[in-house]
């Protein structure tokens, strides 16, 4: 049997991620559709939930462009879990994001 692989997306270039770092933001409904889309990025538990959940759903690069930050990105890779095709594509085209993850504290 065969499973379905959802496409994977990957920004165009780390520079354009410019999403907002503090507040609340309401992720649109092919992102979210849980009932519980509204992300506070001042309580760090959130902050991680809102960047696992659109690397994972994002359709397209534009939708990674629009609600992440390089820094937060950064700052968070190496803790987050992500699906390793994923993290694999991630870390192939931006390798700053392997050593970030590489020299991270171990837990």
């Amino acid at each position: 049997m065969r499973r379905y692989a959802k496409p994977i997306v990957v920004a165009d270039d780390l520079n354009l991620l410019r999403g907002q770092t503090t507040g609340v933001v309401t992720l649109p409904r092919h992102l979210d559709w849980s009932g519980a889309a509204d992300y506070d990025l001042d309580s760090p538990g959130r902050m991680v939930d809102l960047y696992r959940t659109v690397l994972i759903e994002a359709t397209k690069p534009d939708d990674l462009h629009a609600l992440l930050d390089r820094a937060v990105l950064t700052g968070l890779w190496p803790s987050i879990w992500l699906p390793p095709e994923l993290r694999r594509a991630w870390e192939q085209r931006f390798p700053e994001l392997r050593r970030a993850a590489s020299e991270a504290p171990a837990a």
